[in-house]
């Protein structure tokens, strides 16, 4: 089967192009540069080098034998996509899209960021060929991710704080797109994830495939097998698909995504895109057709996750199409979970994930102990925790004075 869109950017009903009349053009340049580019030896052959010598790829896949063997069943090998530059998945795609800009001939590179690692892999490239940067984020994420934050602002680009609606990453888009709109002309929009008008979906999962390519490679190396099951956090959903994308032919590996099930099922206390009892219904956002939270009104909800990166309303159309064919899996892990797999990774392996991929080890607690010794299961540590201690710190000590 494929799983490519269709000419219009459609995954079965899912996808398209949402936008104003004065995005088209910009968005149509996009298209034709990204295929032009996607099929050059050339530009491929930088964005290999580049990941290879600036990023440090390939990012090791790992057997966490203590892990495993504490949730007994499966053995887990967690791909460290938390070693690449600047700490975590969001710098594959980063580059890759750099690239492009420059085949535009943009100056100016405007992003936006939650968990704030996206706004830093987007400083990055732009101090490493010259760019003007601009990267909008919500004031609630920018209070929780403070560090990033200083390392955007380091790193030489400007941080705009967004104070409206949730003051989180759906309010940076909408910023976003409103600087974008007004300065097409000179300015690239280097969208974070795997979402938003066609061809961003797609160009992102193609950026971001090298973390599946990887993964098969090694597993294949390492036990002679395909594994069993994937597990990632889901957010927009750069970092499942791009682990997903190259395993989706082969029918016997499962693929889990997990999202921010948050501090409860009522609307506005999770970001569980598909959890319909919560809110998800079909709808747009943003350019692009997905499951979105909301509420009866169709208005856009409120979300809430402990997670800066996985506090989004929508999710990327790729995965609303997986999950209607029933080819991956979407389930949610709650905070109070996600804060004890942080600490229990952390203990275990000496590895502190961040909270995001907390969500995904907070899955395996379940999924692990289900299935037989011999089973294999990769789970995609998507980013390293050093921009949530200070977070967890504070909410360690909050829980621990209320008990």
């Amino acid at each position: 089967m494929s799983y490519q869109p269709n000419e219009r950017g459609y995954w079965g009903e899912f996808g398209g192009r949402f936008v104003p009349e004065t995005l088209m053009y910009p968005l149509e340049e996009l298209t034709d540069t990204y295929f032009a580019v996607r099929d050059d030896a050339g530009f491929q052959a930088e964005f290999r080098q580049l990941l290879t010598d600036f990023s440090g790829r390939p990012t090791p896949l790992f057997h966490a034998k203590r892990l495993s063997e504490k949730l007994g069943g499966a053995q887990i090998y967690l791909k460290r996509e938390d070693l690449g530059h600047t700490g975590s998945h969001k710098i594959n795609n980063a580059i890759g899209q750099v690239l492009v800009a420059r085949r535009m001939g943009k100056r100016r590179v405007i992003a936006e960021t939650g968990a704030g690692q996206h706004g830093v892999a987007t400083a990055t490239v732009c101090a490493l060929f010259g760019l003007e940067c601009v990267v909008y984020m919500g004031t609630e994420d920018m209070r929780r991710q403070a560090l990033n934050v200083f390392r955007m602002q380091l790193l030489g680009a400007e941080v705009r704080g967004v104070d409206s609606g949730s003051r989180t990453l759906k309010d940076a888009i909408n910023e976003a797109l409103r600087d974008w709109v007004t300065n097409v002309d000179s300015t690239y929009y280097l969208l974070g994830s795997a979402l938003g008008p066609h061809p961003y979906p797609l160009m992102v999962r193609d950026f971001q495939a090298v973390i599946g390519r990887e993964a098969r490679e090694q597993i294949l190396e390492k036990t002679g097998a395909l594994p069993d099951a994937l597990v990632a956090c889901v957010g927009g959903g750069s970092n499942s698909i791009g682990l997903f994308h190259p395993f989706l032919n082969d029918q016997s590996v499962r693929m889990i995504g997990v999202e921010a099930g948050g501090r409860g099922n009522a609307l506005g206390e999770h970001a569980a895109r598909f959890n319909e009892a919560g809110g998800g219904k079909i709808g747009v956002l943003q350019g692009t057709k997905s499951y979105l939270l909301q509420d009866e009104n169709g208005q856009i909800a409120l979300t809430h996750s402990v997670s800066a990166g996985l506090d989004y309303a929508s999710i990327g159309p790729e995965h609303a199409f997986l999950h209607s064919i029933s080819r991956a899996e979407y389930v949610a892990a709650s905070d109070a979970e996600a804060l004890a797999a942080f600490q229990l990774l952390s203990q275990t392996e000496g590895i502190i994930p961040a909270l995001e991929s907390s969500h995904a080890i907070a899955y395996l607690q379940k999924l692990a102990p289900e299935m037989p010794a011999a089973a294999t299961i990769i789970c995609n540590l998507s980013g390293r925790g050093d921009k949530d201690v200070n977070q967890v710190q504070e909410m360690l000590a909050t829980r621990d004075a209320d008990l």
